[in-house]
C-alpha cells in the first residue's frame, strides 16, 4: 500500500491511495493542472485513477473533480446529496459562461452532468471497488451530506475525518479500526477569534457542524486511540487561523498524556504533499 496527502488545507484538499488492484483519490480539492502535477512528484497520473471518492461538496474538495472525471473517465464515487449539490455547482459554473472547463462545448450542461460516471451509495453503507472494502459514516459539517471514510486495504484500514465540526460517538466507533488516520486540525481557536473574519463566519467555523479546533482534534485523538493506530496525519489546516507547530504541539502533548507512544504524528500542507507512507 502506498498513501499520499497531496495536499491538504482551507483552500484544497486531495489524497491518493494505491493498493496492488486500486489507485483512488479521496477528494479532489485542487485544480486538475495541480492534480496532475502533485502525481506526477510520486511518478504517478490520473489516467490509471480507479475512482474519485468525495467527502463532500465543498469547493476545497472537489474543485478539479470535473476536470478529471470528464476528461479520464474516472468514476465518482458519492452519495446521491453531494451528487445533486455538486451538480448544482457545476451549473453555477456553466451559468458564468466565463469558466474554461466548458470551452468548446456544444452540448448543455445537463449533457455534461450525466456524461460523468457517477457510482452512487448510501451513508453509512459499505461498497466493494477491487481489493478496497470502503465504509462510509455520517460527519457533523455544514453540506448536504458529508461523509467519512475507513478505506479497507489488504494490508491496512485509513481513516478520513476532516471537516466536522465535533467528534460524535459514531464517527470514533467507525474510524477506531484505523491503523492510519487524517484528522482535521483546523484552527487555534484564540487565533480564529482575534482574525480579520467576520463574526458570522467565526460562528460557523466554531460551530458544531464546523471544523474542528487544534483543542477538539486532540481530545478526539484520545476518544478515538487504540493500540492499531500507527500514524496520524493532521489535516485541513486553515493558513490564517493556525499554525503548524500550534497544531503539532498541542497533538504531542496529547499523545504523551495518554501514553500513545505508538502513534507517528505528521503534518500536512496545502502547498506541497506529504512524505508516500507505504505499509
Amino acid at each position: 500500500m502506498k498513501f499520499t496527502i497531496l495536499g491538504s488545507g482551507s483552500s484544497g484538499n486531495c489524497a491518493y491511495l494505491e493498493t496492488e488492484n486500486s489507485r483512488i483519490l479521496v477528494d479532489a480539492g485542487f485544480s486538475p493542472r495541480q492534480i496532475r502535477e502533485r502525481l506526477a512528484t510520486i511518478g504517478r497520473t490520473p489516467e490509471n485513477l480507479s475512482g474519485i471518492f468525495i467527502t463532500h461538496e465543498h469547493a476545497d474538495h472537489i474543485s478539479g473533480l470535473f476536470g478529471l472525471a470528464e476528461k479520464f473517465r474516472i468514476p465518482i464515487y458519492c452519495n446521491r446529496e453531494t451528487q445533486e449539490a455538486i451538480a448544482w455547482s457545476l451549473k453555477e459554473r456553466w451559468n458564468s459562461k466565463r469558466d474554461p472547463l466548458f470551452n468548446g462545448m456544444e452540448k448543455n450542461v445537463e449533457d455534461f452532468i450525466a456524461k460523468l460516471e457517477w457510482r452512487l451509495f448510501a451513508t453509512g453503507d459499505s461498497f466493494e471497488l477491487n481489493d478496497l472494502l470502503v465504509e462510509t459514516f455520517p460527519i457533523p459539517h455544514d453540506a448536504q451530506d458529508p461523509v467519512g471514510f475507513l478505506l479497507r486495504a489488504p494490508t491496512v484500514n485509513i481513516g478520513f475525518v476532516t471537516d466536522l465540526g465535533h467528534m460524535t460517538k459514531l464517527v470514533a466507533e467507525r474510524v477506531r479500526a484505523a491503523n492510519v488516520l487524517v484528522l482535521e486540525s483546523n484552527h487555534d481557536i484564540k487565533m480564529l477569534q482575534d482574525s480579520r473574519r467576520s463574526w458570522a463566519l467565526k460562528q460557523r467555523i466554531l460551530g458544531r457542524h464546523g471544523h474542528l479546533s487544534n483543542v477538539a482534534a486532540a481530545e478526539a485523538a484520545a476518544q478515538i486511540m487504540s493500540a492499531e493506530l500507527k500514524h496520524l496525519y493532521l489535516a485541513h489546516l486553515s493558513r490564517e487561523c493556525n499554525k503548524p507547530e500550534i497544531a503539532e504541539h498541542v497533538m504531542a502533548e496529547q499523545l504523551h498524556h495518554i501514553g500513545a507512544k505508538h502513534v507517528q504524528l505528521k503534518l500536512t500542507s496545502q502547498h506541497t504533499p506529504c512524505a508516500t507512507l507505504e505499509i
